[in-house]
């Protein structure tokens, strides 16, 4: 609740507000189609342009600017913006990459337990399981949306076991589409001759997700000392 004196801080100050604002809600600056300056003085705005520029030089959204007094006689610079939720294609910003060092593998660490805390997992349970399988984080911009697994293939059949799971607000976009298939491929790149997955029964979402394409139940069970329900689903024959 400080205000610095600089325009120039206020607007990155700003605009980090309104980064983390962006991320509860499932957006990145990337979704944004509307920012509105509102600056007291004039003059003060030409300083800020690389500021602006670094934010929105890409997403170019319709930008209006207005001078106008602000609720505090210490703020010199106040910006707004308008996001559209759509779904995530080319430009989005969406990164995905190999789990690689203990920083990545705290982040796969956060959204794993954020969204199965029946198994949560320590920092070093991560290092352990990254040692095994091949994780991955996804990012939409600067924001941590998602996490995978690559179990490579084992047994006769060769059967590989792919997770994605994907936070709550950033659901619905594409997503966890787009980790899925590059799991998939990966998996059926180490000659997977079947490929399973594991979903909590009490996630909706992961369930309707994985019939979507392909998956179907093979068996329900709960881990020794545990409550929870867990679901094993393999994808059909061709799917």
């Amino acid at each position: 609740m400080t205000i610095a004196g600089g325009v120039v801080e206020q607007a990155e100050q700003c605009l980090r507000n309104t980064g983390a604002a962006l991320a509860e809600a499932g957006c990145t600056f990337a979704d944004v189609v509307r920012v509105r300056y509102l600056l007291p003085e004039r003059e003060d705005f030409e300083p800020c342009r690389p500021v602006l520029r670094r934010v929105f030089g890409e997403v170019r959204p319709t930008a209006t600017r207005a001078v106008c007094g602000l609720a505090d006689e210490r703020m010199r610079i106040e910006i707004e913006v308008d996001a559209r939720r759509g779904p995530v294609g080319p430009g989005s910003g969406l990164r995905i990459e190999a789990v690689d060092g203990d920083a990545m593998a705290e982040e796969w660490r956060h959204v794993h337990n954020e969204i199965v805390p029946p198994a949560a997992m320590s920092l070093d349970d991560v290092r352990e399981r990254a040692g095994r399988y091949r994780l991955e984080n996804a990012y939409l911009g600067d924001a941590l949306v998602r996490c995978s697994t690559v179990r490579p293939p084992e047994g006769e059949e060769r059967v590989a076991t792919v997770i994605a799971r994907v936070l709550p607000a950033f659901r619905g976009r594409g997503i966890g589409a787009a980790l899925y298939e590059r799991g998939l491929a990966h998996a059926r790149g180490l000659g997977a001759g079947a490929v399973e997955t594991v979903v909590p029964a009490a996630d909706e979402d992961g369930l309707r997700f994985a019939a979507a394409r392909g998956f179907t139940e093979r068996e329900r069970y709960v881990l020794d000392g545990g409550s929870d329900e867990w679901v094993d689903l393999r994808l059909a024959a061709g799917a």
